[in-house]
């Protein structure tokens, strides 16, 4: 292990003195222990307005495994400052076997972190800063904890924003559309233990060394358990608040945005506990809506801080909100990359809407079919996908659908006329078809896109469903070959088609490289369809109750970006016919006066396919991060490469965690799991 160097002894002595006062006489103390029943400790950063100490106030808490020490501590410091200048007591407790907590994690949402979290909640209550009032908030995982939380919850807590949340782990998060695996989960695969891996800081105490080594040790890899739980079942179950709304004990407010596939969660729980939960949706990605981007953001500080004022101190705010209110879509010009979407926000505490019914076939007054036969072979084209965009999981910049023409030309398609008047899609369309397939192996991909009037074409939303199973999802299907009525469901949407505008409907059998291309080569056939979309009566109502348009948290001066470069994208087509289409994002850096330290990531990643063989689809994922601290320099590389073929997914892992350059640990994964769906 060596011995400490001079930098270590600064760290660790500043370490030992971690309580000072920021901006409007806010105390902040960078570390503290929570302990656990069991006897493990997770780590915490405090934020306690001036007198707190004197007067208890009501609690905030954030529960990642986000590092609070480095990671995201640029993101932390607009949030929990900003409430904490306004009367609340703010934590950022990191999640065991992460940054400097104690433990191992063995995968994600286990019962250790969901019943940590109602510990830690009841902890906060106890303590004499605390009115015994607690509030808990986060974005991603973070949202997904509160609302987590709020099953049966402790009777200290008292309300949750959970923004950029899922309410349903297999649907609606990383690893699964529709039963079809996403390649996105490739990518979290090798990120997550990258994260895990990382150092503690000396905050932890002298021998964060070799707490470190145990952790590299005993490191996971729960990639494993994503790929081999292929239906819903109960592993995904586990966790998922959709079906436990009743037991949702608290107000939410739920805060999505429509260029993040975990938006569905809005609406859904909106619809689910109208008595409970208040929605926003803007156009943003996975993002806090003051980042939001594409925008336009809102402040997101101001407009917690009258939820929190409503719900932990008793002032009349939110009781008057609308159920509802979203960012109404209109088309854009299709591009990577969008600073401002066109659109309105609107509100809505009822469902105003009908059904409209359009039928999908030869000579419809609907939605025509683009080719005439009187039954359709749906194409199972593996070049069908270039014009994806990213699913926006992980908010990076840009990553929009492009113009969806080259992909449409590719698929079976049905279209409207042009529209004579404005139309307005607010909800979950649905989508109902007769179909045959000649094997249980088969995916359905279902676009719903906007024609301009100059040709070009905007995606509205997708689905896909993974024929193999039956429709919960949660089983194979009993039907051998598949046959019959099948209803898929698009997710929520509020969109408004412009008059002269018309409306595509494009089925396809692949759609790489947003998911894994189905085994084989079922030969899928349309007999007949029918669209339903939930459709606006009348106008939409404008926004009444104005949300905060500006970010309303004061400037902070403790830490600076060094590297922000944009993310590169590239799809090529090869002489051989392959396709190789991926995207970079080069290195980015930010350091934190206060503790000097600067955190760095690196990431690429690159999918491959040579149509029509879907067997040789790979990806390929490199993770790195850097941990420059006054103490010394942590590296830590992750990478992934992924195959398959008609039997099994296979992967090969490694991480390497390195100390000024000398290395520290080595992991090395080789998993077959066995391919039972597709």
């Amino acid at each position: 292990m060596g011995e400490p160097t001079d930098r270590m002894n600064d760290s660790r002595n500043r370490a030992a003195e971690p309580t000072r006062t920021g901006q409007s006489g806010v105390e902040e103390t960078d570390h503290l222990w929570i302990p656990m029943p069991d006897g493990v400790r997770l780590a915490a950063r405090l934020w306690l307005p001036a007198d707190a100490r004197q007067t208890p106030v009501p609690a905030l808490l954030e529960y990642i495994p986000y590092r609070k020490a480095d990671m995201v501590r640029a993101r932390d410091e607009r949030n929990h400052p900003y409430f904490a200048a306004h009367g609340y007591a703010c934590l950022r407790v990191d999640v065991r076997g992460s940054g400097d907590s104690d433990g191992v994690m063995a995968d994600m949402y286990a019962d250790h972190e969901l019943s940590d979290a109602r510990h830690v909640i009841e902890w906060i209550a106890a303590q004499p800063w605390c009115s015994g009032a607690v509030g808990m908030f986060g974005t991603s995982w973070g949202g997904t904890a509160a609302l987590q939380a709020n099953i049966d919850p402790p009777s200290a807590l008292k309300a949750v924003i959970a923004v950029c949340a899922t309410h349903d782990r297999y649907e609606d998060d990383i690893h699964h559309m529709g039963g079809c695996l996403l390649t996105d989960t490739f990518e979290w695969g090798a990120t997550l233990p990258a994260i895990l891996a990382a150092p503690p800081t000396p905050n932890v105490g002298p021998d964060w060394r070799s707490i470190w080594e145990d952790r590299l040790a005993r490191l996971t890899f729960p990639l494993e358990n994503w790929l081999r739980e292929e239906a819903r079942g109960k592993y995904w179950r586990h966790g998922s608040v959709k079906y436990q709304t009743s037991r949702l004990g608290r107000p939410i407010l739920a805060v999505g945005g429509w260029s993040d596939r975990y938006c569905n969660s809005v609406m859904s729980l909106v619809s689910a506990r109208p008595d409970l939960v208040w929605g926003v949706i803007g156009p943003w990605g996975h993002h806090y809506p003051d980042h939001g981007h594409p925008g336009p953001a809102i402040g997101f500080q101001k407009l917690a801080l009258d939820w929190w004022d409503h719900w932990l101190k008793d002032m009349p705010k939110c009781s008057d909100w609308p159920r509802l209110r979203t960012w109404l879509r209109e088309y854009d010009p299709p591009s990577d990359a969008i600073d401002l979407r066109r659109g309105s926000w609107i509100e809505s505490d009822a469902w105003k809407k009908h059904t409209r019914s359009l039928s999908m076939g030869l000579g419809s007054d609907a939605l025509a079919a683009t080719s005439g036969d009187a039954t359709w072979t749906i194409p199972d084209d593996l070049n069908i996908g270039s014009a994806a965009g990213d699913t926006g999981y992980f908010g990076r910049y840009g990553g929009l659908p492009l113009d969806q023409q080259a992909d449409d030309r590719r698929c079976l398609g049905f279209e409207t006329g042009p529209f004579d008047k404005e139309t307005v899609v607010f909800g979950a369309p649905l989508i109902r078809l007769n179909l045959q397939s000649s094997g249980m192996h088969a995916q359905l991909v279902i676009r719903l896109c906007d024609v301009a009037p100059n040709g070009s074409v905007g995606l509205i939303t997708r689905t896909v469903r993974n024929l193999a199973l039956d429709e919960n999802l949660d089983a194979p299907d009993a039907a051998d070959p598949i046959g019959g009525a099948l209803v898929v469901g698009f997710p929520a949407v509020a969109y408004r088609l412009r008059r002269g505008h018309r409306l595509r409907v494009s089925l396809s059998g692949s759609y790489w490289p947003l998911i894994w291309p189905a085994p084989g080569s079922a030969h899928l056939e349309m007999k007949s369809g029918t669209l339903e979309l939930p459709v606006f009566e009348g106008p939409p109502t404008a926004l009444c109750h104005p949300l905060p348009m500006e970010a309303d948290h004061p400037a902070r001066a403790s830490f600076v970006t060094l590297a922000a470069p944009r993310v590169t994208r590239h799809s090529n087509g090869q002489s051989d016919g392959r396709r190789i289409e991926g995207w970079h994002q080069p290195y980015s850096a930010v350091h934190y006066r206060d503790t000097g330290t600067t955190f760095g990531f690196e990431t690429q990643a690159t999918y491959t396919i040579q149509p029509p063989d879907p067997y040789t689809a790979r990806a390929d994922l490199t993770h790195r991060t850097v941990y420059d601290r006054p103490d010394g320099k942590a590296e830590i590389e992750s990478s992934l490469s992924a195959t398959a073929d008609a039997r099994s997914y296979r992967v090969d892992a490694a991480l390497t965690a390195r100390w000024d350059g000398g290395e520290i640990a080595s992991r090395r994964w080789s998993i077959a799991v066995p391919r039972k769906l597709g």
